[in-house]
């Protein structure tokens, strides 16, 4: 179903989200009601996916234990549509080089792909699961998540998140680092501590107790860390510096991780719990925050939201894409004759080269997009507009959405170069292949639908033949677009495919 033909979600409607952790995976499946989410099941593992990472690669036995959860989520699947479940992968999966060695057997495996987000765009889904399990008040707040590879960092108010920032500081990176062997001591602790803190300071000046009314803890490192001072009598709610000194003091007491023995931690936590304290004291320490409460909303539930606004066409991309339009100032009327074009050509081929409304998405956004780099050069402005997508912060997107938008913006003019086809993941390449026919095609109406309204013309399409049917005499009063379409021959040629015109 296409993008403009979704309907708001009825009440009852099953949504599914899985966030990949770098410590621990989390499921999370809901029903909507009146709205909102109301969780049905949910299920954590721990598989300390960031612990397999050696020298960028994840490892083949920190792979197999990911894959192994994930064989059984897949059981509680089996009653959520396939559209209605969304695959985040975190920091671990960022930072891996062979990441695809686990995200294709996890595709295999879900029956849906896995969405690698950036730092950035996980703190959005994070503070979008937050305040949905806040009080709708008008107040600042500064919310936080420290998770196995990295902590997020987000000022908001409501439900709108005003400053986004991603730290590569984890718990259980910083476990692996700074406590070799899970030895505990005063100096590897002081090193997690200094080096938390250094990672902070460059996000002092935004981030200070001044610039936010409440400060708010999500997930579980710091949920973990209320329960203890909470269960051992070192505060009654929240976390406060006071009680957090208290829990770093019990916990140098202790030689090893194994050795740790406080009542309200659990065997999950263990591990990473001294790591979780020391860059909880630096965030403290560095931002000024006197006391923070938790809360039971983080990047899952978040995750559900998001699915729910892009069930109900109130998708955030949408407005991701029209804000880069306007920061670059795209000529809005040919975005629209290109995505006009794109439109026809899609509803024409759809059926015979399968393909589905997630790539109508991907075209409708390259073809608003694809004269944002005009901005900085009319010379190669395709390669322009690739960069700004690919580099952009782009709330809503994955990293593999940006890569395919980038890649059918560059290849929307001009020869198709070997380069720019390599970065195409064999699996997506047929895919990708027509993506790319399309929008080249919309783009070689673009100029003569500027001057003129353009006659009706048929397509017919098969597997590796497209035919285009003009009426009698028009491409030859049309020697430019002719000459276009000719070009185009032998570009697509090369792919495979066999474009004829009458």
């Amino acid at each position: 179903m296409e993008p403009d033909t979704r309907e708001p979600l009825p009440d009852g409607s099953q949504l599914a989200a899985i966030d990949l952790g770098s410590n621990s995976f989390h499921l999370i499946i809901a029903r909507t009601e009146h709205g909102e989410m109301r969780p049905v099941e949910v299920l954590s593992e721990k598989v300390q996916l960031g612990a397999g990472l050696v020298k960028g690669r994840l490892s083949q036995e920190a792979i197999e234990r990911g894959l192994e959860c994930l064989t059984r989520f897949a059981q509680l699947l089996d009653s959520v549509e396939t559209e209605r479940v969304r695959v985040v992968g975190t920091n671990a999966l960022r930072v891996a080089k062979n990441r695809r060695d686990f995200t294709r057997p996890a595709r295999r495996i879900l029956g849906t792909k896995v969405d690698v987000i950036y730092g950035r765009e996980e703190a959005r889904l994070v503070y979008l699961g937050v305040a949905h399990t806040l009080a709708d008040d008008a107040q600042s707040r500064l919310v936080i998540d420290i998770g196995g590879g990295s902590t997020e960092f987000i000022i908001g108010e409501r439900f709108e998140p005003r400053h986004l920032e991603s730290l590569q500081m984890g718990c259980v990176s910083y476990s692996r680092n700074c406590f070799p062997k899970g030895r505990i001591n005063a100096d590897n602790y002081r090193r997690a501590y200094d080096r938390a803190r250094l990672e902070t300071s460059h996000i002092r000046y935004r981030y200070k107790s001044a610039h936010w009314e409440e400060c708010i803890g999500s997930s579980g490192t710091l949920q973990a860390i209320e329960t203890l001072l909470t269960l051992n009598g070192w505060g009654e709610s929240g976390i406060d510096r006071k009680g957090l000194a208290k829990l770093e003091k019990k916990l140098l007491k202790f030689k090893r991780f194994d050795d740790i023995d406080l009542e309200g931690l659990s065997d999950q936590r263990r591990n990473v719990i001294v790591a979780g304290v020391a860059i909880a004291s630096a965030l403290f320490d560095v931002l000024g925050i006197e006391r923070m409460r938790t809360s039971k909303g983080a990047l899952r539930e978040g995750v559900i939201y998001d699915l729910m606004g892009r069930l109900s066409h109130e998708d955030v991309r949408e407005r991701s894409i029209n804000a880069i339009m306007q920061r670059y100032s795209v000529d809005t009327s040919a975005a629209d004759i290109v995505e006009r074009r794109a439109r026809i050509f899609f509803t024409a081929t759809r059926m015979c080269w399968q393909l589905d409304s997630s790539d109508w998405d991907l075209l409708h956004w390259a073809a608003r997009s694809h004269e944002i780099g005009m901005a900085i050069s009319h010379k190669h402005f395709n390669r322009h507009s690739a960069y700004l997508l690919r580099n952009a912060d782009l709330p809503g997107f994955s990293q593999e959405e940006q890569e395919q938008m980038a890649i059918l913006v560059q290849g929307h003019r001009g020869k198709l170069k070997e380069e720019l086809l390599a970065e195409i993941p064999d699996l997506e390449r047929p895919r990708m292949l027509r993506l790319l026919t399309i929008i080249r095609l919309a783009t070689s109406f673009k100029y003569v639908e500027a001057l003129e309204q353009l006659p009706d013309f048929t397509i017919e399409a098969t597997e590796r033949t497209l035919t285009l049917s003009f009426p009698e005499g028009w491409l030859a009063q049309h020697p430019l677009t002719a000459q276009e379409l000719e070009q185009e021959q032998r570009v697509l040629a090369k792919l495979g495919l066999e474009l004829a015109t009458c």
